[in-house]
């Protein structure tokens, strides 16, 4: 009959179906029954996906290298790539290749960066590469690459192709895959919304700015957002510095010390906190190297910044800025500028973090000078990055032939978390010893990793100050930190970092203190004992520098000098100057 003839085809489909289903695979995008969920089938989906961007993040956490955010935040956003496997399964292999590709590619740049440095690939390290010309990429190239480079990312792609290989697909019911989809796509992006927009009544662009960190320790959003971020940062910085470049130089500005050769070098510390240095009597020998040369140094024991963050203390420090006019960074020459104006070559060297949206205004300040050293790409603040880096290039730039230099070290300090401050080798505090009974363990324990980052402080200040001694015959070197920090210092003992809207006096104290080599205290000679106990806060620096300098122009005020005849003691102000209610006078210690 004619149904005879189609009993083949008949047999042949009924066969093909019975194999589909015993593979568990169906003919259209989900099965409408499958099996139990192949929960294997899709951790090795997940894990897959997650390789490219764990590798590094893991190995980083096994060194204890940086904190947790970044590894957390790479195992959140790798969970994005299962839904397109999802949605269509019979296509895994294909799509999971195609994606993998991409996250290799990426990962590539990520893993050879951290075999270089030890560090996670950030925003900064992109404003290095675009700010290199291309035979500073090639010297950079030849200087870092080692044949061991090649076997590890070889591994590394073998790896990964041996997880890929491993993949099969996982067959799950239009529904399953819908509810995995929007359940991802909450929590990667719908909560975060939901939670800047509504509950934190956050605008977008600052929803919108946490999405973007969140996605940026996974490959490939880490080129990806940092370039936008480095693009943004970047056109905020050429605006800065545009309005830098039309405002007018200082008038009548005259050099007493005009054709000396001379080296002055300004040292900013950060977040260190003067009532913990035994330079100033703290209990620990937390300065040891600095205690020896007590006799060379001029320390001065009442001086207060005036704003406990680094970015609005600088704004102050740097310019003509100040509590009462805090927008004439603006409008008014920086120090940098003032400098050049004198006739000295300006260098500025940075254990910074580069470009980020907070540090963006340092850069500005750094792209004053002739030349800039950036030596800190890490995308988190806290990880190992430490301060001795500076002391090679420092070496280097003391050799520079140009008679007259003045050179900015800014130094990473003893910012928070202090154990990333430091090496093992300066692990030294680790007992109760001194320490006051009403901290806790973990109190107590937070207390000495800062102290153990002071140490290390020491280390490399005493090492900044010996390197020019030995440079130079006619150099200075003035050392102070942007601001202070509470470490547990204030009775109840519960507060830890800073707080403008609840001052204490441990955010404000900084250290405060000038190396001046013998032939330039021969032929500048002032009387020092009169000056050290005198109270001064910081947002006046510019004038103090300028005398030191021994410059004079319109607008100085030799009230506002530190180590000036002229000195008057002036209202010791805190707080923000935006936010009049927040302002307040800091009692003389």
């Amino acid at each position: 009959t004619s149904c005879d003839r189609f009993l083949p085809v008949a047999k042949l489909f009924s066969l093909f179906k019975n194999t589909m289903t015993s593979r568990n695979i169906s003919t259209s995008p989900f099965n409408s029954h499958p099996a139990k969920t192949d929960w294997r089938g899709l951790f090795r989906l997940y894990a897959f996906f997650f390789y490219f961007s764990g590798v590094t993040h893991v190995i980083l956490q096994l060194m204890g290298a940086t904190v947790f955010v970044g590894l957390r935040q790479a195992i959140v956003m790798s969970l994005l790539w299962l839904i397109p496997v999802l949605l269509f399964p019979q296509r895994t292999k294909a799509i999971s290749a195609l994606i993998g590709a991409v996250l290799w590619l990426f990962s590539l740049v990520n893993l050879g960066y951290f075999c270089i440095y030890q560090q996670e690939f950030s925003q900064s390290v992109i404003f290095i590469i675009f700010e290199s010309n291309p035979a500073e990429s090639a010297e950079f190239v030849s200087q870092y690459f080692v044949w061991w480079m090649i076997p590890v990312l070889l591994l590394h792609t073998t790896v990964a192709i041996w997880l890929w290989r491993r993949l099969r697909p996982v067959i799950l019911t239009s529904k399953k895959v819908t509810v995995i989809s929007l359940a991802i796509l909450s929590l990667l992006f719908f909560y975060p919304l939901f939670k800047q927009l509504v509950l934190k009544q956050s605008p977008l662009p600052v929803a919108l700015e946490k999405i973007q960190n969140n996605m940026e320790p996974a490959v490939p959003w880490q080129l990806v957002m940092g370039y936008v971020n480095y693009k943004t940062q970047l056109n905020n910085m050429e605006k800065l510095l545009e309005q830098n470049s039309k405002i007018p130089p200082l008038k009548n500005l005259q050099d007493v010390n005009a054709d000396v050769p001379a080296t002055l070098v300004l040292v900013i510390g950060e977040s260190t906190n003067r009532q913990h240095l035994s330079l100033y009597g703290y209990h620990r020998k937390t300065t040891p190297l600095l205690d020896a040369m007590r006799d060379q140094l001029t320390i001065f024991n009442h001086v207060v910044t005036s704003r406990p963050s680094t970015i609005e203390a600088l704004q102050q420090v740097l310019t003509f800025a100040d509590q009462d006019h805090p927008d004439r960074y603006l409008t008014e020459p920086s120090l940098m500028n003032l400098m050049k104006q004198a006739g000295y070559k300006t260098f500025w060297i940075t254990n910074q973090q580069t470009v980020t949206k907070r540090n963006t205004m340092l850069t500005t300040f750094a792209k004053h000078t002739d030349r800039q050293i950036f030596l800190n790409n890490t995308r988190s603040q806290n990880s190992e990055q430490y301060d001795e880096n500076v002391l090679p290039p420092f070496a280097e730039v003391l050799k520079d032939k140009a008679p007259r230099k003045f050179i900015v070290v800014h130094l990473l300090g003893t910012h928070l978390k202090y154990q990333y401050r430091y090496p093992a080798a300066y692990d030294y505090f680790n007992t109760r010893e001194g320490l006051p009974s009403a901290l806790t363990e973990a109190k107590a324990e937070v207390v000495n990793t800062y102290d153990n980052a002071v140490l290390y402080h020491d280390f490399v200040v005493s090492s900044l100050i010996e390197q020019l001694k030995t440079a130079v015959p006619n150099g200075l070197l003035l050392y102070l930190s942007d601001h202070g920090e509470d470490v547990y210092d204030s009775p109840p003992y519960n507060m830890l970092g800073r707080n403008e809207y609840s001052p204490t006096l441990p955010m404000y104290a900084i250290p405060f203190f000038l190396w001046e080599s013998p032939a330039r205290k021969s032929t500048h000679p002032r009387n020092w004992s009169t000056m050290l106990n005198r109270t001064y806060s910081t947002a006046d620096f510019i004038y103090t520098w300028s005398d030191l300098a021994g410059l004079r122009y319109d607008g100085f005020d030799a009230r506002k000098s530190l180590v000036s005849d002229e000195y008057q003691a002036m209202p010791l102000k805190i707080g923000n100057p935006y936010d009049k209610k927040s302002l307040t006078v800091l009692a003389p210690e």
